[in-house]
């Protein structure tokens, strides 16, 4: 059986194409993210979506729509297929009848990070990469230390001295080196980005190669699966690089093109971010198609402290074509939404999936929702990543 349908990539800006079996990072001409395709066409003749679900659990069941060539290449951890839950207790008090979360805390290294960074090493290791580079504001960088430790690549990662030290020390345990920086992501970036260019390591920030994004997108997958291939009505996303939520809007409309789904109504799909970063509610309310960047960034919620996601047009575009829309939520909103989901559901959530939680209840005041509409909140990690940062 072909392991992947992949067959080129094209940059989201200009259209050019690149071939598979080089490196890239991004569109050299326009600086613009570059996008996986495949051979969808082949991909409904001779692929069946219901044997997927016969197959081994785990996100590379979906190996036809992911980007590594060779199995022999993946570089697993068991990340994927994290738990899809009702949330009923806190759904009766906001008037909602199909609330749930999509808790992505059981993956390897607690968080959705592991998807992504799992397909960016796979990919890298296969095109022969030997030395990989990061910036990130926490939960990124002890996905990438774990997976390159497990394919056996070099790993390096640049982090604001303010992370989370569960992250760094995870980093760390896995046999990174981490340097710390003053300042945030963005900083981390650029002292990331000239290391790169000076001494040839691959760097797989957030949007600058092709292949995170096809990870995360898996998530997309999972949920039309999990809901008989139909999608939810809404779904709420914390966003910092904003891999997810464009890597489910490409899952959504690469499952209407395959025909795998029931229903070809798609969810309005929410952004949210946190008051002391919100580049994308500002640019999105404002009409605008890309974020200014945000000065003087701050928030418990660390992987929502991101300035600027250099996607930042391809999610505004996502999210208007969803007919959704982008909230920013308070510290102390978020918190207390925190506290609610663990005791009345029993979910720790990161401080970013509780601010989905937080958002959502600002967007029942204003009957955005409606009661009987099934929402998906995303928890992206686990509280106890975080203890440092939530209210003892």
């Amino acid at each position: 059986m072909k392991t992947s349908y992949l067959t080129d990539l094209t940059c989201s800006d200009c259209g050019r194409s690149f071939s598979i079996h080089e490196i890239h990072t991004f569109c050299p001409d326009c600086q613009s993210t570059l996008i996986s395709n495949y051979n969808l066409n082949a991909v409904r003749q001779q692929v069946d979506r219901d044997e997927i679900h016969a197959r081994p659990k785990g996100m590379w069941r979906w190996h036809e729509m992911l980007p590594v060539q060779d199995p022999e290449n993946i570089v697993s951890l068991g990340e994927g297929d994290t738990p899809l839950l009702r949330i009923p207790r806190v759904g009766n008090e906001l008037g909602l009848s199909n609330l749930f979360v999509k808790d992505e805390s059981s993956n390897p290294t607690g968080s959705f990070k592991a998807r992504g960074l799992c397909a960016a090493v796979s990919r890298a290791k296969e095109l022969g990469v030997k030395k990989v580079i990061i910036p990130t504001a926490g939960n990124a960088g002890g996905a990438m230390a774990a997976y390159a430790a497990r394919a056996g690549l070099q790993a390096l990662i640049y982090m604001p001295k303010d992370t989370p030290n569960a992250n760094i020390q995870e980093s760390r345990i896995a046999g990174a080196e981490v340097i710390l920086v003053e300042g945030l992501i963005s900083d981390a970036a650029g002292m990331a980005g000239v290391k790169a260019r000076e001494e040839g390591w691959f760097d797989v920030s957030t949007f600058k190669e092709p292949y995170r994004a096809e990870g995360k997108k898996i998530m997309g997958y999972e949920l039309a699966e999990a809901f008989n291939w139909t999608l939810p009505d809404v779904i709420l996303y914390p966003t910092g690089g904003g891999t997810g939520l464009v890597g489910m809007w490409k899952a959504f409309a690469e499952m209407e093109s395959l025909g795998w789904l029931a229903d070809v109504k798609r969810p309005r799909m929410v952004s949210v971010q946190a008051e002391g970063c919100a580049p994308i509610p500002k640019a999105f309310h404002s009409g605008a198609s890309f974020c200014d960047f945000w000065l003087g960034a701050q928030t418990v919620a660390s992987g929502l402290r991101v300035p600027k996601s250099f996607a930042d047009r391809i999610i505004l575009a996502n999210i208007r074509e969803s007919n959704g829309t982008a909230v920013a939520v308070s510290d102390e909103a978020l918190i207390n939404a925190q506290k609610k989901l663990a005791a009345s559901e029993g979910i720790f959530a990161a401080p970013e999936g509780a601010a989905c939680l937080a958002a959502l209840e600002e967007l029942v005041k204003q009957n955005w929702v409606k009661p009987d509409e099934r929402i998906v909140i995303f928890n992206t990690g686990s509280g106890l990543k975080y203890l440092d940062a939530v209210a003892q």
